[in-house]
């Protein structure tokens, strides 16, 4: 993406493709409750470069270390974001947002357009998607950013430690479930999560209130 655009109009449309088929499958299936993750390298610079063109905050700010980067690594790394964001969106920042297709087009991946395809099918459905680290956030805010109702549909298993996925949150409109100073995406913290959410579910629906439990109202 330093380069040229990460994708092409017929990669990214074939990417949503997989993950869109992916959530029709689940909803065949009857599945009412969705995790995304990732496993990739490098992909937070993606994430990263996506949340600074979404969010219009400062390619520092939202720039983590990734697996681990030294300071000196991470600081090539931010300046590596900031030439694909002037090659790509020179005037972003000061003009509106790109269109969040070709964000994920130019700066995104594979992976972050199928997922993005799956939170986007899953919502048409009605299904609900937790989502987990900074990468699968980032594609949940390019869903987002084509279609804000999609936020009904979404959940924030944890907070990671990158400082990007803090942002992103605050972007959508989530309150990530746990904080458990991870900086894994693969789903543990969403598959964490579901636990809750289940539990959450049952307490709403099915928890006794005290006229059908036949206990009497406090007096003082």
């Amino acid at each position: 993406m330093l380069h040229e655009a990460a994708m092409s109009d017929a990669d990214l449309a074939q990417a949503l493709e997989v993950g869109s088929g992916l959530a029709e499958e689940a909803r065949a299936k009857g599945q009412s409750l969705l995790a995304v993750g990732e496993m990739g390298i490098g992909n937070t610079t993606a994430a990263s470069a996506i949340t600074s063109v979404l969010t219009k905050k400062p390619v520092a700010f939202v720039t983590g270390k990734g697996t681990g980067l030294d300071p000196g690594a991470q600081a090539h790394k931010r300046q590596i974001i900031e030439a694909v964001l002037q090659k790509h969106f020179p005037t972003a920042g000061i003009d509106l947002v790109p269109d969040p297709l070709e964000v994920l087009r130019c700066v995104g991946g594979l992976e972050i357009a199928a997922m993005t395809g799956l939170i986007l099918g899953a919502a048409r459905s009605g299904t609900a998607v937790v989502a987990d680290g900074f990468i699968s956030t980032a594609a949940a805010s390019i869903a987002f950013a084509i279609e804000p109702r999609v936020r009904g549909y979404l959940f924030a298993g944890h907070q990671s430690e990158e400082p990007g996925h803090r942002v992103l949150l605050e972007y959508i409109g989530l309150k990530p479930i746990l904080s458990l100073n991870m900086r894994l995406g693969e789903g543990t913290g969403a598959v964490l999560a579901m636990p809750i959410i289940e539990s959450a579910m049952c307490l709403y629906n099915e928890m006794a209130t005290f006229a059908s439990a036949g206990v009497s109202e406090a007096k003082l």
